[in-house]
């Protein structure tokens, strides 16, 4: 199973709810993404995850990408733009895949009230009109559901590199300025190798004192390494993580 197959299975499995959020407020959202592509001339993408519908409006930053579009507005029904992904260098969207398969569960576990305060920031290189690969920004929110936990929109912007920094991806608390980066685009390296041997172990259904008896280290070991485990991967519990772990592949 590839990353988009568990992307899929995460978006559309959650649990939406019979009430369905009104037209009013689905606008309301595609207004924000249709400024963004006015304001910062950017390419806006919102996806509704319950419909599997995406619409794209199309800043100036377009006509740089070879997409002679600029102004227009878009409806396509998939969650995936595959317009837009087919510029991306094949290497940036794997880690973009995967960096949202992390984000998604980062968000998840946060306080419903807290969620619109994040943000992810990425570098990709996208293939221009002119058939060469130039530097990109692309931020990524989510938008849950007013009457659940489900994450409902994925508002995606793509816009020019003005200002290169040394992390490849970010996430970003927009209330308080605090940066978490995500490990290099391999999202194998999220947990150490140790890390995945405790976790791997776990999943396994052996305990604290049988996994420092296996690994020849002290329990206190492993309970560091326990917590290690649920801070990287955003979840509260030793079954989320083995949970979460395999579906970014760790495990």
């Amino acid at each position: 199973m590839d990353t988009i197959d568990i992307l899929n299975k995460e978006f559309f499995t959650q649990d939406f709810v019979e009430e369905q959020p009104s037209a009013e407020m689905l606008n309301r959202y595609k207004d924000i993404a249709r400024n963004y592509a006015r304001m910062e001339n950017a390419v806006a993408v919102l996806s509704d995850l319950r419909t599997n519908v995406s619409y794209i409006y199309y800043g100036s930053f377009s006509r740089m990408l070879g997409i002679d579009k600029c102004g227009d507005e878009g409806k396509v029904s998939s969650i995936w733009e595959k317009e837009i992904f087919k510029l991306i260098h094949p290497d940036d969207l794997a880690g973009k895949h995967l960096q949202e398969l992390y984000f998604f569960h980062f968000i998840k576990r946060q306080p419903k009230r807290k969620r619109t305060d994040y943000y992810l920031t990425s570098k990709l290189r996208m293939k221009s009109g002119t058939n060469n690969y130039i530097p990109v920004l692309h931020r990524m929110f989510y938008v849950s559901v007013p009457f659940n936990d489900a994450l409902w929109l994925a508002l995606c912007l793509y816009s020019p590199l003005l200002f290169d920094t040394s992390a490849k991806c970010l996430i970003i608390n927009s209330a308080n300025g605090q940066m978490t980066e995500l490990d290099k685009q391999n999202s194998t390296s999220i947990l150490s190798v140790r890390e995945k041997q405790v976790l791997n172990l776990i999943d396994k259904g052996l305990t604290s004192k049988k996994i420092a008896e296996t690994l020849s280290i002290s329990i206190n070991t492993v309970s560091r390494h326990r917590q290690e485990i649920l801070g990287k991967l955003q979840v509260k519990n030793s079954i989320e993580a083995c949970r979460v772990a395999k579906d970014l592949k760790l495990i």
